[in-house]
């Protein structure tokens, strides 16, 4: 584990009710890992079921935490990001309360302040979730480019 469940609030702008990721399990150039343990009083929890926005918030999270971690590397502050586009959505199943999700974002393609990522979730091995976002960081040093 590289973060736990009481440091992950340094990698994100996220504070409950809204915090979607408990660990960051793995990270390196391509992938990263996280963990995220359903619970009842989750907002995005319907009828014992943790609903398609709470999926899809808990892969942006997850990406969230790949840009905030390697600036926190960095000794820099994480700058904000934002989803631009959700695409290519899948979900096999809602999970349910007490399930743990795993979910991986590889990176695609980056350029400048636009990251393409593809999302997946998993509870076990079972593959529950996917898709793919853009997401548009706010960091004026990639968006300048050189003459």
């Amino acid at each position: 584990m590289l973060v736990n469940k009481e440091n992950i609030t340094d990698l994100l702008p996220q504070r409950p009710p809204i915090l979607m990721i408990d660990t960051l399990m793995h990270q390196d150039e391509q992938k990263t890992i996280t963990n995220f343990d359903v619970l009842d009083s989750n907002i995005f929890v319907r009828d014992g079921e943790f609903q398609e926005s709470g999926i899809i918030e808990n892969i942006a999270q997850t990406a969230a935490a790949r840009a905030g971690y390697y600036y926190k590397m960095h000794n820099e502050t994480p700058p904000l990001g934002f989803i631009g586009a959700v695409s290519k959505v899948k979900i096999d199943r809602y999970p349910k309360v007490g399930e743990t999700l795993t979910t991986t974002v590889e990176m695609k393609n980056e350029v400048f302040t636009v990251t393409l990522i593809k999302g997946t979730t998993y509870v076990g091995e079972e593959k529950i979730a996917e898709c793919e976002m853009k997401i548009v960081i706010d960091d004026p040093r990639k968006a300048q480019v050189s003459a």
